[in-house]
């Protein structure tokens, strides 16, 4: 019987791998849970992503995709005649708006790079790609903190299941951006700049 060509198999083990990780949690991620999810044999499985760790990447990545979403959604982040902060706060609403099993799905698969070293890099890759986009508005540096910041509220409003308070959001973020005229290109000084 000769074998048959199924260009999306791929994609299917990857959706089915956040199915899994939907349903039962990173715990009941295995190949075979993958396979049969996916309605596809084991070997699959392994023949696309020979470990666990290269399936999680791939879910992460695409999980990683429904923010971007959100993201070029709010074009007005790199405006600077919009309220970044509430741009910000309103990003945020609009992400944690959303499938709220999505939101969750995301963050479990971010948070397994807590234990899995080889998930780190993909797990940072979003933080990385909004504070560049940041930076575009305000210095690297703050770029970042407002980025942790807004890490931190995602992950209070998912483990406390309080209701998100896009004003509160709106007024912590922008105690974070400096007064004045902020450019880009600034520089922070480095710890210990200065001392002999």
């Amino acid at each position: 019987m000769p074998r048959r060509h199924d260009p999306e198999r791929r994609q299917r083990i990857i959706d089915a791998a956040i199915r899994v990780v939907g349903d039962k949690g990173l715990a009941g991620l295995s190949h075979r849970s993958v396979a049969a999810e996916a309605d596809v044999p084991l070997g699959s499985t392994t023949y696309h992503f020979a470990t666990l760790d290269e399936l999680v990447i791939a879910a992460l990545r695409q999980a990683n995709e429904g923010f971007a979403k959100v993201v070029a959604a709010h074009g007005g982040l790199t405006d600077t005649r919009l309220d970044l902060p509430a741009e910000l706060a309103g990003l945020l609403g609009d992400w944690l708006a959303g499938e709220r099993t999505g939101v969750e799905l995301e963050y479990e698969l971010y948070l397994a790079a807590l234990r899995r070293p080889a998930l780190r890099p993909v797990a940072a890759e979003w933080a990385e790609d909004l504070a560049a986009l940041l930076a575009r508005r305000v210095d690297p540096l703050t770029a970042r903190a407002l980025v942790a910041l807004m890490d931190g509220i995602c992950l209070q409003v998912l483990l406390t299941d309080a209701p998100y308070d896009e004003e509160y959001a709106r007024e912590a973020l922008a105690r974070l951006i400096p007064p004045g005229p902020v450019t880009p290109s600034r520089r922070p000084p480095r710890s210990g700049a200065g001392r002999n």
